[in-house]
């Protein structure tokens, strides 16, 4: 759990310190008054970066240099970004150790919520993959290294097709089962994935939304899991005049969907909006209880302006996932919020 922070020259603080409790931080304040930039100062801390924003984004306008410190349980860390040439340069401090990244084991975990989440849902496909390997990143110690791994070779695939068959040649097919190997790798584990996700989704949204509704959740793979591999090397091999005419390859892990069904129809197309609030909720406790399993550890649950998107069920259905858990919430009515939390929070005011 995090016990306080200091922000200096992070986005629009030029210095300030909070300190939380262990129960249910209630961040209060009008809009424009830096309570998202708190609940990312936390998450930079935590994880080592922003959820949405570059580096060079989290410096405050016009200086020279960012720095947060953190007092967590059993930790004091820090992070100083400072600009170099076009580039930032980005150092981690834990517990007086200098570190250039943070690995998983050295990262703490969270799980944050938002409003526009609802594009895992509604969203394009990307949207979902983006939110599958994010969960992966944090539950699975050797994810980050294969998707990384998994892009490099995307990446070089796509600058041979973009030169030509002339120059790609023979080269082509080495990269072709690289490809083929990784994107095994990555479509096992996201298959994975959705078989634990799917194990308990029906279940917790019945409860969040009152009703019984058939529900489920299934990884949309090109290729059968047990022969990925190989018949992804042989569909890359006859898509090869296809690939070379786009310049860029066509099949894959990269371009595969997760699909979410509601009563035997596609979520995203016949969900209603309250539904669609319903499933993100359910889906949003089984990633906490996903990263606490696979962590041994409760995360820390960040929440921004999601108080105000629900309605009074689907209100006391978050107040039940926070309930022991360490969480910063912000809102810019407190009245809304802290009438669900008799006992056990502290408010922090913004101007």
């Amino acid at each position: 759990m995090i016990r306080s922070i200091r922000l200096q020259n992070f986005r629009s603080y030029s210095d300030a310190s909070f300190e939380f409790e262990p129960s249910v931080n209630i961040v209060v304040g009008p809009n424009a008054s830096g309570k998202t930039n708190l609940l990312e100062a936390v998450m930079v801390l935590s994880r080592g970066r922003s959820y949405k924003a570059s580096d060079a984004e989290l410096i405050k306008h016009r200086k020279a240099w960012a720095r947060l410190d953190g007092v967590f349980e059993g930790s004091e860390r820090s992070v100083k970004l400072e600009p170099i040439g076009d580039s930032v340069d980005k150092t981690f401090s834990i517990n007086a150790t200098n570190l250039k990244r943070l690995n998983y084991e050295r990262s703490i975990p969270i799980v944050f919520f938002e409003p526009n989440q609802t594009a895992i849902i509604a969203g394009s496909p990307s949207d979902r993959r983006d939110w599958a390997d994010d969960i992966l990143e944090r539950t699975n110690p050797q994810f980050k290294s294969l998707s990384a791994a998994y892009r490099r070779t995307l990446t070089q695939r796509n600058a041979l097709l973009k030169r030509g068959e002339r120059f790609a040649g023979r080269q082509l097919f080495a990269w072709d089962v690289r490809l083929g190997d990784l994107g095994a790798q990555l479509a096992t584990v996201r298959t994975d994935l959705a078989t634990q996700i799917n194990t308990s989704l029906a279940r917790t949204y019945n409860k969040i939304a009152g009703r019984r509704s058939k529900l489920s959740l299934r990884y949309d793979a090109e290729f059968p899991i047990n022969h990925y591999a190989s018949r992804l090397v042989a569909k890359l091999g006859k898509s090869l005049q296809s690939d070379l005419a786009r310049g860029f390859t066509g099949h894959g892990p990269h371009r595969e969907d997760f699909i979410f069904s509601l009563n035997t129809y596609p979520a995203g197309i016949t969900a209603s909006r309250g539904e669609t609030r319903s499933l993100i909720l359910a889906l949003k406790k089984i990633e906490a209880e996903l990263v606490e399993k696979s962590r041994g550890q409760a995360p820390i649950l960040l929440l921004d302006d999601v108080f105000s998107e629900l309605d009074g069920k689907r209100r006391q259905a978050l107040v039940e996932l926070l309930t022991g858990r360490q969480a910063i919430l912000t809102t810019t009515d407190a009245d809304a919020v802290i009438e669900y939390f008799d006992r056990g929070h502290k408010l922090i005011a913004l101007k």
